[in-house]
């Protein structure tokens, strides 16, 4: 469906976040006259109303009947398809698209690199970009990690490449190479179940022309075997890492010592980046050195600096028991007290618990809602080093300074979501900093839009 086709139609956007705003904007500009209804928060009201005084706007969650009076709604991506509201809209003929789709739709002879996976999908999409630039190619970098694809609606670029969410795979058009960087449990209560969420993430596969996938993972392999232009990273023939470099086959091509990319997941990242660029055909080997200069993304193993002694590392944007054994494995041989927990959706913190027994940091602290189940499975678990319980993110810095000797680690890395006490894992990572001593204006990501 493209915007034109929404002429004559009934409208509601539902979401009055970033994306919802875009959306509005990009059908604004080809339908000016087009009736419009929003459905926002009651505390967006007053300034939807600001935005564009043309809407009628609705401070409250649809229902099933409020949204079966409209012909199409162009939801958010953080409003799942599987709410029972949708689903009855649905199959009432209610037709739910996105500014996902919509760009996909007014865009279909562009040159897409899609990124996805349960962790890595933010930084990988942000090397590819780095690494396109850095062989001067006009490459648009956006999607999920940050900036809409319909602000950039009416502009062009060489190559795109868009980080997509599972919530927004199934809504990409034709991509000619696809990369899903890692899959574990995630986002349950979006998707409804793992098998949903799986099912939901490999969408992508569906509409690639080329899958890249991390061969290290023998689940991933085995779900996208029938794909038939499947590639892989992480495996010994093309690009990985071994014995301290990024390798392209037995070729030492970037030590991962280096800044740019610190930790050996974000080293399996730009493996990733690195296949990618291959993939697309361009000089992979060549494009390499740019590694050095790329700026670690926010939030994500983000080194803060020292203070009071402390290396302190920001890695919010954890939200599974995976991403935070990926942040201490990136550690080897420190001295560190991770923070852990946050909004509880349910999921199994058994990985966590069997890497603190292999490898016990100096103390995990553990804070927010879940923090007393996370502590009942490590102390069930006999793990060998101080499992400290506290209310909240404050008092989890507090505990770490306590603990951790002179030049050692404070890893913030909550392997759950930040909804329990902050709005999002941004948030709730510029509090980090500020507790640990810094200015909390590490947020923006380097390169966004088209350059």
């Amino acid at each position: 469906m493209r915007i034109a086709d929404l002429r004559d139609q009934r409208v509601a956007v539902w979401g009055f976040g970033r994306e919802g705003r875009a959306a509005i904007t990009a059908i604004r500009a080809q339908l000016p006259d087009l009736p419009l209804a929003l459905y926002c928060s009651e505390g967006e009201v007053e300034a939807a109303r600001a935005f564009d005084p043309a809407l009628a706007v609705f401070g409250h969650e649809p229902d099933a009947v409020a949204l079966s009076a409209y012909d199409v709604v162009v939801k958010s991506p953080g409003i799942s398809i599987y709410k029972p509201a949708v689903t009855t809209a649905q199959a009432q003929g209610t037709v739910f698209t996105s500014g996902t789709a919509l760009w996909f739709a007014e865009n279909p002879a562009a040159r897409v690199v899609a990124v996805t996976g349960t962790k890595g999908k933010s930084t990988t999409t942000a090397l590819l970009a780095h690494l396109a630039r850095s062989l001067g190619i006009r490459t648009a970098l956006a999607g999920n990690i940050g900036l809409p694809l319909l602000e950039l609606q009416g502009q062009s670029a060489e190559l795109w490449a868009i980080e997509l969410s599972s919530f927004q795979t199934g809504e990409a058009g034709p991509v000619e190479l696809a990369v899903v960087t890692s899959l574990y449990e995630e986002h349950l209560d979006w998707h409804g179940s793992r098998e949903r969420y799986v099912a939901d993430k490999l969408k992508l596969g569906d509409v690639a022309r080329t899958l890249l996938v991390n061969g290290q993972q023998a689940n991933l392999m085995a779900l996208t075997a029938g794909h038939p232009q499947r590639r892989a990273f992480g495996d010994v023939a093309g690009w990985h890492v071994a014995d301290g470099f990024i390798r392209r086959g037995e070729r030492a091509v970037f030590p991962v010592a280096q800044p740019g990319v610190p930790g050996l997941h974000h080293a399996l990242n730009a493996s990733a980046a690195l296949a990618a660029t291959e993939l697309l055909g361009y000089d992979a080997l060549a494009a390499a050195p740019a590694l050095a200069s790329f700026r670690p993304l926010p939030h994500r193993l983000q080194p803060l600096g020292r203070h009071d002694g402390l290396d302190w590392i920001n890695d919010s944007i954890a939200t599974t028991p995976a991403a935070v054994v990926a942040a201490l494995e990136s550690l080897p041989c420190r001295e560190v007290a991770v923070l852990v927990g946050g909004y509880d959706r349910g999921v199994d913190w058994a990985p966590f618990v069997a890497y603190a027994q292999a490898h016990p940091p100096r103390a995990i602290v553990c804070m927010g809602a879940n923090g007393p189940r996370i502590e009942a499975v490590l102390n069930a678990g006999g793990v060998a080093c101080p499992v400290r319980r506290v209310a909240d993110l404050a008092a989890a810095v507090d505990e770490a300074r306590a603990c951790t000797p002179g030049g050692g680690v404070v890893l913030m890395s909550p392997g759950a979501p930040s909804f329990d006490q902050f709005k999002d894992y941004a948030e709730r990572g510029r509090r980090f900093a500020t507790l640990a001593g810094f200015a909390a204006d590490a947020t923006g990501i380097d390169g966004l839009g088209i350059h």
